[in-house]
């Protein structure tokens, strides 16, 4: 009786002393825990696997790397011996566990040869490239799976507040899945980077390293609000990320169509500096000023001229061509906006109803941006100009003022790719063409018999 109560007692001391360590655990359990918990086997690392060719790339250091070996592979041995390689690049998280689809950062994909995801558990897949922008800096790979993948669960940007708490999840420097907490420290801010203007980012005072691109940013309740990016290399204490409410669009055409769909209203715009102000004898020194509008677009429909100045589009202030493009890609075809303009002392205001670019003046846009006129490779042209290629469009008239012509171009040399894009055939150059119709410049790969040339051409 007496070695029972002794077991007993001991026994109750026992589980009275493990009591508090289970509360102090279960108290410090915090939001942030169960949001990791929850995203963490969502988040993967994305890293490139590249053969390392024994040849000399003739065009030295090029970002267009990934298109070297395509492009050689008519001239070379296809059986020299390749050696794998694998860079890390950065991160990605699940938001389709059912279809494997992974959003990321353009620019994280940006050089990649082959793609290479690995999960929290250590599974590894090679991931295809559905779609990516550089525009937005989005880009959704696709893995595939027998099992259901773990996923994150979609919230919005839209709510979000000044001080809210945030998470990120990412493999900064290769350290996989390391969390930093902050706060969002501002919204809708512009950053610029070497070659283009990003718009409405979130920025959060939560560390963001290379390597974190592409990884989600998180509210307290585990829902995916942002996609961080690492753009901003001199950042110290200051991270970025795109709204997910913004990219929401942006996904779902890369999904759907492996691109983003522009809406096309036909009509440019460009900046006004203070000459050109002075010229015209406008009231404004700064903003966007309509250098052309199209015959029979739904801007010339909608009552836009040449030379108005746009104040607006759904009550967005326009203060730069920047501003107008950037606020033009966050509608799709078939939407209706208002845009606000000012004409001859008047403020004006019209609604216009977007539409898909008409490929019939594809041909026209080709040659106006690039002074050019091509048809497709055939077997009689090929013998002509000594191409052993059978991919490409060829080159058949070239304004004598064009950037190309400047450089030597002529008649009977091929083109191979605009930017990231490898032009097979007439219509993929087209669709290209319209794709890129609002970058400020273009690569562009020449092949002139068995040599070929990059170029990098103002728009």
């Amino acid at each position: 009786m007496r070695k029972s109560v002794v077991f007993f007692t001991v026994a109750v001391c026992l589980m009275c002393a493990g009591l508090p360590v289970e509360a102090a655990r279960s108290n410090r359990e915090s939001p942030v825990v169960k949001a990791v918990r929850s995203v963490g086997p969502a988040v993967v690392n994305i890293s490139s696997e590249y053969p390392d060719r024994n040849q000399v790339n003739p065009f030295g250091d090029s970002s267009f790397a990934p298109f070297f070996d395509s492009f050689f592979k008519d001239f070379f041995d296809p059986h020299a011996q390749q050696r794998p390689e694998r860079s890390a690049l950065g991160s990605g998280v699940i938001i389709d566990g059912r279809r494997g689809l992974i959003i990321t950062n353009a620019h994280v994909i940006a050089n990649a040869g082959v793609i290479k995801v690995v999960l929290q558990d250590k599974r590894e897949f090679e991931a295809q490239v559905v779609g990516a922008d550089s525009d937005f800096d989005l880009a959704v790979l696709r893995i595939n799976s027998d099992d259901n993948l773990p996923s994150v669960a979609m919230g919005t940007s839209e709510d979000l507040m000044i001080g809210e708490t945030v998470i990120a999840i990412g493999n900064p420097f290769g350290f996989s899945h390391t969390v930093t907490t902050g706060v969002v420290s501002s919204l809708d801010r512009s950053v610029r980077t070497d070659d283009r203007v990003f718009h409405e980012f979130i920025q959060i005072d939560a560390s963001i390293n290379p390597g974190n691109s592409g990884g989600p940013l998180l509210n307290i309740d585990g829902e995916l609000i942002g996609i961080n990016t690492a753009i901003f290399a001199s950042a110290q204490g200051i991270g970025f990320a795109i709204p997910i409410s913004k990219a929401r669009k942006i996904i779902s055409d890369l999904i759907e169509y492996g691109q983003v769909i522009q809406p096309w209203i036909g009509m440019l715009v460009q900046d006004i500096d203070t000459r050109l102000a002075h010229y015209l004898k406008l009231p404004f020194n700064r903003g966007a000023i309509v250098k052309q509008v199209e015959s029979d677009a739904p801007a010339q429909r909608s009552g836009l001229r040449d030379k108005n100045i746009i104040i607006s589009i759904d009550n967005r202030t326009i203060i730069s061509a920047d501003d107008y493009y950037t606020a033009l890609r966050a509608f799709s075809p078939e939407d209706e906006f208002k845009i606000k303009y000012w004409r001859s002392g008047k403020t004006l205001q019209t609604v216009i109803k977007a539409r898909t670019y008409p490929m019939n003046r594809a041909p026209q846009l080709a040659f106006r941006l690039l002074g050019i006129k091509i048809s497709d490779l055939t077997n009689t042209t090929r013998r002509q100009y000594n191409v052993r290629s059978t991919e490409g469009v060829m080159i058949t008239e070239i304004r004598p003022d064009a950037y190309l012509a400047r450089i030597g171009a002529k008649p009977g040399d091929i083109i191979r790719q605009l930017d990231e894009i490898t032009v097979p055939n007439k219509r993929v150059f087209l669709e290209a063409v319209v794709r890129y119709r609002h970058k400020k410049s273009m690569i562009i790969l020449l092949q002139r018999g068995n040599q070929g040339y990059y170029v990098a051409i103002d728009l």
